[in-house]
């Protein structure tokens, strides 16, 4: 992954504790666009990322900054043009969202906290463009998150460590529309369930389940 001579990769708690940066982290979500690279400033932060796919976290300095989204390799005809905000001590994930006919980034806070000691925290967030809202079941029946409508984003909920099956199913009509089996979540962890792609078409509805940022990312 690239970085622009201004931002500099995480490379210790100390360095984290005394640094005068936020953290950022890049999510291509739009299951109809080709990789992408990211300009903030002019400056190329990000190249090549493709679908379904995370930077790591880059630090930047808090501040207002425009971006351009290219497709891989080009510097004409940018995809998305925007400007991102960016607070102080903060940890963020930028998602492209949407279709390729019109993108736009949605800001999801990976919001510091300490750390759920022997439990995990939990959230869900519905990137899907063309499906419908959804709850979150596990294979018990229990609902974890319930209604969840496009690009919405709930609070982290705790839930013991474990191995779980999820179920997303149609809200208000039980009919499931994807199943997701053996999913592994340790204890002491934030993670975020992606769910992308394409309700009955290609590529298809997923999920994704990155660690996030504020399992690991501290400020003093």
């Amino acid at each position: 992954m690239f970085y622009s001579p201004l931002l500099l990769p995480i490379n210790s708690f100390e360095r984290q504790k005394a640094s005068p940066f936020s953290y950022v982290r890049l999510f291509h979500a739009v299951p109809d666009a080709p990789p992408v690279d990211v300009y903030a400033g002019g400056n190329l932060i990000a190249r090549n990322i493709s679908y379904r796919n995370f930077t790591p976290y880059i630090p930047l300095r808090p501040g207002n900054y425009p971006i351009d989204v290219f497709p891989a390799g080009q510097t004409i005809n940018p995809v998305l043009r925007t400007t991102l905000s960016i607070p102080v001590q903060s940890i963020l994930t930028y998602a492209a969202t949407g279709r390729v006919s019109g993108v736009s980034l949605l800001q999801i806070p990976d919001t510091p906290a300490p750390l759920p000691k022997g439990v995990v925290y939990l959230r869900f967030v519905h990137l899907s463009p063309n499906a419908p809202p959804v709850d979150v079941t596990t294979s018990d029946g229990s609902v974890l998150f319930r209604d969840m409508a496009y690009r919405e984003i709930p609070e982290y909920i705790p839930v013991n460590a474990g191995n779980y099956t999820f179920n997303l199913s149609i809200t208000g009509t039980g009919q499931r529309i994807l199943y997701v089996p053996n999913i592994r979540l340790k204890p002491n962890r934030f993670y975020t369930i992606y769910a992308v792609g394409l309700a009955g078409a290609v590529p298809p509805l997923q999920v994704l389940i990155p660690l996030d940022g504020n399992s690991y990312i501290k400020f003093s």
